[in-house]
């Protein structure tokens, strides 16, 4: 049974049976913090079940898209290794909202697979929850009664917790389930051991497939469970592992719904599917990962470096990597798979189809620009694997290095370093990304050589309004040199790049001709010229290129563009008609916009704008942009001009409802308001006298930042067990923690104080000279410090170790002082490398004071009976 029959059979199935079929709501949240993406179908459901919001329909059916590689459900790392995990998955689920319950909810499920798919029941096993007395919950025996009426009892499993109560996350509905697993094994297989035993132990071919939900919870965010209002069936089938068992498949990637991409990876590879693990790995990889970055591109969610985007992004850059190393791709790959996927899904999610091209272009940057660092990369990574010695442990500064400076994501570089018998330092990692380096930034000296004209024209014709790419000629260009940099700026003759003008920033994309793609890094206006900005000069430059905007920027400069429109205007709504633009910057992150006003704006003057604005993109205005307009016709219709712009004879007048947003603008703007999704205010401040300036954000990056306040808050409350009020807790930990950390460095001190004390009753005299060592513990290596140099300041001819625990950290601590490093030759920096080989750690330091951290407490002992020897060695010369 081919795979689209099997879904129509299913929605068909359950529309028979009084349900409603529904779209699949999007695979990234929009209005859920506590969900970055959709993870299950009951998703865009769950206001119901809380009772939040009355279900129209008591019954539905859909096929939602699901991606888990985030939060509790996170399938990420078995994808590709095993043959069942997929990151996004299609559920196929029937819906019950305080209606049926489980007696019905068993019986379809039975007859659909047995009596419509025709599954062999003597190969399907049912799981029943069996009660955790923790939660205070017993056996489900209605549902093992209910199962009783149709499959044998010995194929009814009782299952615990982890496997038969089934909770979306951390809080919200839950409840028991009932879960349908079939045994796919051969013949031969099953009478050498009963499926029974196979039973949720990840065998590839005993698979749960079917999960039947009985949603009667909600646990708290304190764990506490409360009955719902109604009770509620939310089931679960695996699109995928469905196809496997109805094709009669020993693998998900053997079914059609992966075999026509693994087909075209085949061929591009020129590699068989079967042949070699590793290669059967890196199919099953590319072919699952493609589905889960087109179908979030396609939902909104560009890859980014930030929240919901940068897990996107990681997912890209996992199959990059797979079929760079084991398919020996060596250029973009994975967009080439949109034409068969796009097919796949014609008729089921329209919008992949209707999105191709765009989704192509935004994997086909991706894939380039991570290509590009990826060699070096890998090449990295070979090197500090040879360097490593024997620990096989690669640290957090080299990890955050790889990441940095060539975009390998943590997990990226974790998962290579496990192929190759490695671990990565994570928590190391995670405290390098705290500590970004500060980069200076120096006034740069431009220098440009005179413009090389190969042709004749006046006016360079703007298509950028229109389109994003266009066939174009070089007409002049120059060289310059910007911080010993050499780049070039070119002229064309017609150009889809916009050029920086109006605080909207330039574009960026590509020229490309005879198989030679030359990056533009910029675009900006000189005088009426629009120059490009690029890296390097063309072999050819007498011949037609394609000039390509890079769309993604583009289109996210338009959104944060047409919002300053919407907040100008709201702005002179909330504080009065004085308001006027003084000045604006638009790029594809973000919108700085500078207005006259007086005072600084309250709380509730910046969250009316930001109603206002969301209230005007909810409303989608279609842009009416007029060309051309004689500006005394402009002006008639009210048109916003700008003070400090120079206008010619005739404009563009860009409107959003005539009665709210008329402005005159040379700028890229959406086609509708509804584009630009959402608009938030992150900061409000003066820059000037009488000047305000609001900087905001749109669309993903609006998302991200009312998703992480969200969560912080969050996490915040549930840090400080959830107070009545967040803002006085937080205010009364500070002052408690002011106070404890005085408290606790006075007692530091007189820690220090009696060790110092006890350590100059253990200095001993060796051939003349002064020698303590000593095994101690100390609270902190600023204290160790401060001792040794306390130490040293009262002994002339001082040779002094400390071998510290602090806080179960091992720390070496050696002191030489001036006159014994000349007269001895000893250096303390030596001393202190070599005694830092016995607990597995480096350092160093001056010849009179160095120190050391390591892994190993326990070879603190040996650093002691070390510096023993070693001072009686070179003391006796």
């Amino acid at each position: 049974m081919e795979s689209k029959l099997i879904r129509k059979k299913f929605l068909e199935f359950f529309e028979g049976k009084g349900h409603q079929v529904v779209p699949s709501a999007p695979l990234v949240m929009k209005n859920d913090p506590t969900l970055m993406f959709t993870n299950a179908g009951m998703n865009q459901f769950k206001d119901y079940f809380l009772g939040n919001k009355e279900a129209q329909e008591k019954r539905v059916t859909d096929t939602q898209k699901c991606l888990r590689v985030s939060g509790k459900h996170n399938d990420l790392e078995e994808v590709g290794i095993d043959t069942y995990h997929h990151t996004m998955f299609e559920m196929l689920g029937n819906w019950s909202f305080g209606d049926y319950f489980k007696k019905e909810a068993i019986a379809w499920a039975w007859e659909l697979l047995t009596d419509v798919y025709k599954l062999p029941k003597d190969r399907l096993y049912v799981t029943v929850f069996e009660g955790d007395k923790a939660d205070g919950l017993e056996f489900d025996r209605e549902a093992y009664d209910i199962w009783k009426t149709y499959i044998e009892e010995e194929r009814i499993i009782k299952a615990s917790k982890e496997d038969n109560f089934w909770e979306m996350g951390d809080h919200g509905p839950c409840g028991p389930c009932s879960e349908i697993h079939i045994d796919l094994r051969t013949e031969e297989q099953i009478a050498q051991k009963g499926g029974k035993e196979l039973v949720n132990q990840d065998h590839p071919q005993v698979i749960e497939i079917w999960n039947l939900v009985f949603i009667q919870y909600n646990r708290m965010v304190s764990g506490e469970l409360k009955s719902l209002p109604e009770k509620h069936v939310d089931t679960g089938m695996g699109f995928e592992r469905l196809a496997m068992a109805l094709q009669g498949k020993m693998s998900n990637y053997d079914t059609d719904v992966f075999q026509p991409l693994i087909q075209v990876l085949e061929k591009a590879s020129s590699k068989k599917y079967g042949q070699t693990e590793q290669t059967d790995i890196a199919m099953r990889v590319c072919a699952d990962h493609i589905r889960a970055v087109a179908f979030a591109v396609a939902d909104g969610q560009l890859p980014s470096n930030t929240g919901a985007g940068y897990v996107i992004r990681r997912i890209l850059r996992r199959a990059v990597r797979y079929g760079y190393t084991f398919l020996n791709f060596r250029e973009p790959f994975m967009y080439t798979l949109l034409e068969v996927l796009s097919e796949q899904f014609t008729g089921v999610f329209p919008e992949l189809v209707s999105q191709k091209e765009f989704i192509k272009k935004v994997v086909h940057e991706e894939e380039a620009s991570f290509l590009k660092t990826l060699e070096h990369g890998l090449k990295r990574l070979e090197h500090i694997k040879e360097n490593l010695k024997e620990s096989k442990v690669i640290d957090g500064k080299t990890a955050f290095e790889l990441y940095d400076t060539f975009g390998f994501p943590l997990d990226l570089t974790s998962l290579i370093a496990r192929e190759n018998g490695l671990s990565v330092d994570e928590q190391g990692f995670e405290q390098e990304m705290q500590v970004q380096k500060s980069r200076s930034k120096h006034a740069a000296t431009v220098e440009k050589g005179d413009w090389i004209v190969l042709q004749d024209q006046e006016e360079v014709e703007f298509l950028g309004y229109d389109q994003l790419q266009s066939t174009s000629q070089i007409i002049k260009y120059r060289e310059v040199t910007e911080k010993k940099k050499k780049q070039y700026q070119i002229v064309l003759d017609r150009t889809p790049f916009y050029a920086e003008s109006g605080g909207q920033v330039g574009d960026s994309g590509y020229l490309e001709a005879n198989g030679q793609k030359i990056q533009v890094i910029d675009t900006k206006k000189e005088n009426d010229l629009i120059v490009h900005f690029v890296t390097e000069l063309p072999k050819k430059l007498d011949v037609a290129f394609e000039s390509v905007v890079n769309e993604r920027k583009r289109l996210l400069t338009q959104n944060n563009h047409s919002a300053t429109h919407l907040l100008h205007a709201a702005l002179k709504q909330v504080l009065g008609d004085h308001v006027q633009q003084k000045g604006s910057l638009v790029n594809d992150k973000l919108l700085r916009f500078d207005f006259s006003h007086f005072s600084k704006m309250t709380e509730e003057e910046i969250r009316r704008v930001e109603q206002l604005v969301n209230e005007k993109i909810r409303e989608n205005i279609i842009l009416d942009e007029q060309r051309n307009v004689p500006i005394e016709k402009a002006k008639e219709q009210g048109a916003t001009a700008l003070f400090g712009e120079k206008y010619g004879e005739f404009v563009r007048v860009i409107t959003f409802d005539p009665n709210y947003s008329v402005e005159l603008c040379g700028g890229t703007h959406v086609q509708a308001t509804g584009v630009i999704g959402l608009f938030k205010i992150v900061s409000e401040g003066s820059v000037a006298a009488g000047v305000r300036r609001i900087e905001a954000v749109t669309a993903i990056e609006a998302e991200a930042y009312v998703e992480k306040q969200a969560s912080l808050l969050n996490d915040l409350r549930e840090v400080l067990k959830h107070p009545k009020d967040i803002k006085k807790a937080l205010e009364s930990l500070v002052i408690e923690r002011q106070e404890l950390a005085k408290e606790v460095e006075s007692l530091h001190q007189e820690q220090v104080n009696k060790l110092k004390t006890y350590l100059k009753t253990r200095v001993t005299v060796l051939h003349g000279r002064n020698v303590l060592i000593e095994k101690v513990k100390l609270p902190s290596a600023e204290a160790l410090k401060k001792l040794s140099f306390e130490l040293k300041s009262q002994y002339s001819s001082f040779f002094m170790v400390l071998a510290a625990d602090i806080k179960g950290k091992p720390q070496i601590s050696v002191v030489i002082s001036e006159e014994l490093t000349k007269e001895a030759g000893l250096n303390a920096g030596k001393v202190v490398r070599e005694l830092a080989k016995e607990i597995k750690g480096g350092g160093g330091g001056q010849p009179f004071f160095a120190t050391a951290g390591g892994k190993d407490l326990e070879g603190l002992q040996k650093v002691v009976e070390k510096a023993d020897d070693m001072v009686n060695v070179e003391l006796a010369h």
